[in-house]
């Protein structure tokens, strides 16, 4: 009697670890969500740095003129009254076509 209890209690452990070691949801899949969990943290951390910078972004642009006329200035390519706009075109060196071939010709060659 005593021996068929201690197989039966054998069996049950055995049955019990299989489960926890190679089922679908046993060691395995803590170990995926642990590294998911970490990925997710990252990834958080990133977005709340990112979220933070523009938070100071507003409040700038909220608080002083300066944000906004440096914007201004930067993405609109506005000039204060005061000022003078000047621009600097570079200089476009074009080479003579060789061997009396013209350019649609050259560049269809390359």
């Amino acid at each position: 009697m005593i021996r068929v209890f201690a197989g039966g209690l054998v069996a049950l452990t055995v049955l019990l670890q299989y489960r926890i070691w190679l089922s679908a949801d046993g060691v395995s899949e803590v170990h995926r969500l642990k590294v998911a969990v970490a990925q997710q943290s990252t990834t958080n951390t990133e977005l709340k740095r990112r979220n933070d910078q523009l938070a100071a972004e507003v409040a700038d642009l909220k608080g002083g003129l300066v944000a906004i006329e440096e914007r201004a200035r930067s993405e609109l390519g506005m000039i204060g009254p005061s000022e003078s706009f000047y621009q600097v075109v570079p200089k476009v060196i074009t080479a003579p076509p060789a061997s009396g071939l013209t350019d649609r010709t050259r560049t269809a060659q390359r």
